[in-house]
């Protein structure tokens, strides 16, 4: 799974009004994600995700993404620490110029 980033307080509104996909986790259990948005790092695309069910101190999960020749998103698990890093650093800019 990828790593938070986001945290929401009691009145957030994550998750409302935004496209979900649904993850299959290792344990086979299934997580439904509403789709806060997709960046790219220079590098790799990437899909920030918060838990639409889940508890708000989950915050935001990062992963890798592609798109296959049908036009289907394949969602990935950000590997290592150097490529997450990269990739928190690019969805906080992302974030950081939208709320300004």
């Amino acid at each position: 799974m990828g790593k938070d980033e986001h945290e929401c307080g009691e009145d957030c509104s994550c998750g409302e009004d935004m496209p979900t996909v649904t993850l299959i986790m290792e344990d086979d259990t299934e997580v439904e994600y509403a789709v806060l948005g997709t960046f790219d790092s220079g590098v790799s695309e990437y899909i920030a995700l918060i838990p639409v069910d889940g508890d708000a101190e989950e915050g935001v999960s990062l992963y890798k993404f592609v798109e296959d020749d049908e036009g289907n998103m394949i969602i990935s698990v950000i590997e290592s620490d150097e490529e997450f890093e990269m990739a928190s650093k690019a969805f906080d800019e992302l974030f950081d110029e939208e709320d300004e």
